[in-house]
């Protein structure tokens, strides 16, 4: 049953007021107009509880922005929505495109720092968020009394003599919640096994970043990826103003899980509001991403945390194939990955939030 407007509404209830299911929420397809963005397919949802994001199916379906009642959850980069037309894959060209959002996927078959694996130069964090989804459609429906709203595509990562890998990816959210769930299911459609890297850029802007800010989650372990990364790095959890010259630092954190095999990680901005408090939090299965990338940039304009769920490091292919880390996917193997994000709106959801973390620490 959806709660709007402070309310709860049966399905009759709420449809008796309303015209159209669009008036309090739903999806919007649409395509961007001018610029470098010219040419790409959009979907707005709106919850009808206050979370609001912008779905690219022509950007391998990433989310490229999210807001809370006005309130913007993501860092946006100074490049803007960006048709993959323009993409650049050589060396640091993926930054060319990058618009930051709440999502950005990396992978499928590579990902992390420019390389040369076996050979093939490789790119900064793969091709997928570049390539048009297909098979694109978005709707919504009844459950009962559940409405949800939902977009499902896939975004095939192909090369004639290569890989041959599809992402088949649904992104949906009910109405009246404020949170969103992305399910993926990547497999290989070739008949060699292939490499598959994986990463969820998920990035955190102000003001939910912001000066006192704080990462939360259950971290077991944690490890700086580089010497710049060793600068305070018992502050890699908690995050400075904006500062010139600013250089990013990298760490990988071994978070512990539920017994269901969930664990989470919160940014949280305690002081927001004069102490209302805001933040966003990430769950997901631990054994589908056993690793936790934190980027932590607190430059000027370059103002943003990733939380970055990834089934490796971001040292680059070459790297994980040298120290044996490198996963592949046999010929018909599938890999699901399951992610839900949702809104802290209050300092007491994000205590509430932060006790869950407590008692995942303690079992």
């Amino acid at each position: 049953m959806p709660k709007l407007y402070g309310e709860s509404f049966t399905k009759r209830d709420l449809l008796r007021h309303i015209g159209d299911i669009s008036q309090a929420g739903g999806v919007k397809r649409y395509w961007l107009a001018e610029g470098k963005a010219a040419g790409t397919e959009a979907v707005d949802f709106r919850t009808g509880g206050g979370l609001n994001f912008t779905v690219l199916p022509g950007r391998g379906m990433d989310i490229s922005f999210a807001e809370y009642r006005g309130i913007p959850l993501c860092w946006r980069s100074c490049t803007g929505d960006v048709s993959p037309a323009f993409f650049e894959p050589q060396g640091l060209g993926w930054l060319r495109g990058f618009f930051g959002g709440l999502l950005t996927t990396c992978g499928l078959s590579y990902l992390g720092e420019p390389c040369i694996d076996q050979g093939e130069p490789l790119g900064l964090h793969g091709r997928i968020s570049n390539i048009p989804a297909q098979n694109v459609l978005a709707d919504g429906h009844w459950e009962g009394e559940s409405y949800t709203m939902w977009i499902r595509g896939k975004i095939r990562e192909t090369a004639a003599l290569g890989e041959n890998i599809c992402l088949t990816r649904k992104i949906s959210a009910k109405l009246g919640e404020n949170k969103l769930k992305l399910e993926d299911t990547v497999e290989n459609l070739g008949f060699e096994k292939t490499p598959h890297m994986i990463l969820y850029h998920i990035n955190g802007g102000f003001p939910v970043v912001a000066e006192g800010s704080e990462l939360i989650c259950p971290v077991a372990s944690f490890q700086p990826r580089d010497e710049q990364a060793k600068i305070e790095m018992e502050r890699y959890n908690r995050f400075l103003p904006p500062a010139p010259g600013f250089k990013e630092r990298v760490y990988y954190l071994d978070l512990n899980a539920d017994p269901q095999g969930y664990t989470y990680a919160a940014l949280v901005n305690r002081g927001f509001g004069n102490g209302k408090g805001i933040g966003f939090y990430i769950k997901y299965k631990k054994q589908q991403l056993p690793v936790l990338v934190e980027w932590k940039m607190n430059g000027e304009g370059c103002y943003v945390v990733g939380i970055e769920p990834a089934n490796c490091r971001v040292g680059g292919r070459a790297k994980a194939r040298e120290s044996g880390e490198l996963e592949f996917l046999e010929p018909s193997e599938r890999r699901r990955y399951e992610i839900e994000i949702g809104v802290l709106a209050s300092n007491q959801q994000i205590s509430q939030f932060e006790e869950i973390v407590k008692e995942i620490k303690q079992a």
